[in-house]
């Protein structure tokens, strides 16, 4: 994410839990629920990660507040992640924004941030299909939300 014009990595965790009530529950912590609820609705139709009838708990690291659309790939991967109780590994970052259809869209100042990534160690990177090279990390270049899960070892048959 940015803060100002400084990029920081953050960690992004998330919790699913099946539910037998019929108003599953959504909280939110450093994130914005209305986006939490729109990136669970395009994972369960989009990546075919079944959120619908769990609540889900996602939360930043720290205590810093996520609130450009440049989060939405960390995020959707942490709840997938969580559904299906698989771990994203330790050394992958993600950014980019999802669209409504299930696209992956570039953000401001991918360079930097992903810079700052290689720099706190980080050596893959799921991107959009637009971002360029980074000298010392694999850019895992990704078309939609499915096919990150997909790249982060989350497909629904993976």
């Amino acid at each position: 994410m940015l803060e100002g014009a400084r990029p920081l990595c953050v960690e992004v965790q998330a919790l699913v839990h099946d539910t037998p009530a019929p108003l599953p529950r959504r909280v939110a912590q450093s994130v914005d629920g209305n986006r939490l609820a729109m990136l669970l609705a395009v994972l369960q139709r989009r990546a075919g990660i079944p959120v619908a009838g769990a609540d889900v708990y996602a939360s930043v690291a720290g205590g810093v507040r996520v609130a450009e659309p440049g989060g939405d790939l960390a995020i959707a991967l942490a709840v997938a992640s969580a559904r299906l109780d698989r771990p994203v590994p330790p050394d992958t970052v993600a950014l980019g924004e999802i669209g409504l259809g299930g696209e992956v869209r570039q953000v401001a100042q991918t360079p930097r941030r992903l810079a700052e990534a290689v720099r706190l160690g980080m050596r893959r990177a799921i991107v959009p299909p637009s971002t360029p090279d980074v000298r010392g990390l694999e850019v895992v270049r990704v078309a939609d939300v499915s096919d990150a899960c997909a790249a982060a070892g989350l497909g629904a048959a993976a």
